[in-house]
């Protein structure tokens, strides 16, 4: 499995990836969260053209390790969708990760692994590409928001070194984030932000280019 900068041409699989790992909350009795419509194209090209979006390629040799995947918002753990995915074709993105600076730290907005290729490491593997980077360019943290009580959200991100914050503790724009999901109706079941400290990384920061 390689990382790379996400590309226009990669934008319709990562719709079809987070359809396919959305119906995962089925399973939970929320529906509401299965049946919600990927990022538009719109966004994710916003986020290609700003350096925000990060992709995961599967080599075709690999197999899984039997290791934990997650994810902020979606699925990353379940059966496979192949008929409408081939989640081992050559350069086709298995997962993705979408971040953006937020009152200073590198705030993930999403991380998405296709169910047939979870439980390979895929999703820690973003998040720790994403926080080097967000090292290496002086970032003090990574934040996210996340469902509480989802296995693969919160509990899922506490083992990848985050914490929840307390309210007191929320930024302005973290705040502003969490009324946006409260107008979109996702507080119908309890929602945090965690937040990860990065250590200062030194002599990275020209490999942290576009």
């Amino acid at each position: 499995m390689h990382i790379r900068a996400g590309a226009e041409r990669d934008l319709r699989r990562l719709q079809l990836a987070e359809r396919a790992a959305g119906s995962l909350f089925r399973e939970l009795g929320m529906d509401r969260v299965a049946d919600d419509a990927p990022p538009p194209l719109p966004v994710l090209r916003r986020y290609v053209h700003r350096g925000g979006l990060w992709v995961a390629v599967r080599d075709g040799s690999e197999d899984g390790d039997g290791s934990e995947d997650g994810d902020g918002g979606s699925g990353g753990d379940g059966g496979g969708h192949r008929s409408e995915y081939d989640g081992d074709a050559e350069e086709t993105p298995v997962a993705y990760v979408m971040t953006e600076p937020v009152d200073g730290a590198l705030h993930i907005e999403q991380v998405t692994v296709h169910p047939a290729s979870a439980r390979r490491g895929i999703g820690r593997a973003l998040i720790e590409h994403v926080a080097r980077r967000a090292a290496a360019a002086g970032h003090p943290a990574l934040t996210l928001c996340t469902f509480a009580e989802v296995p693969w959200n919160a509990p899922y991100y506490e083992r990848c070194g985050f914490r929840v914050l307390a309210e007191d503790e929320l930024t302005p724009g973290l705040r502003r984030i969490r009324a946006e999901e409260t107008h979109a109706g996702l507080d119908r079941w309890p929602r945090v932000c965690m937040r990860r400290e990065l250590a200062a990384s030194r002599g990275e920061s020209e490999s942290a280019g576009p």
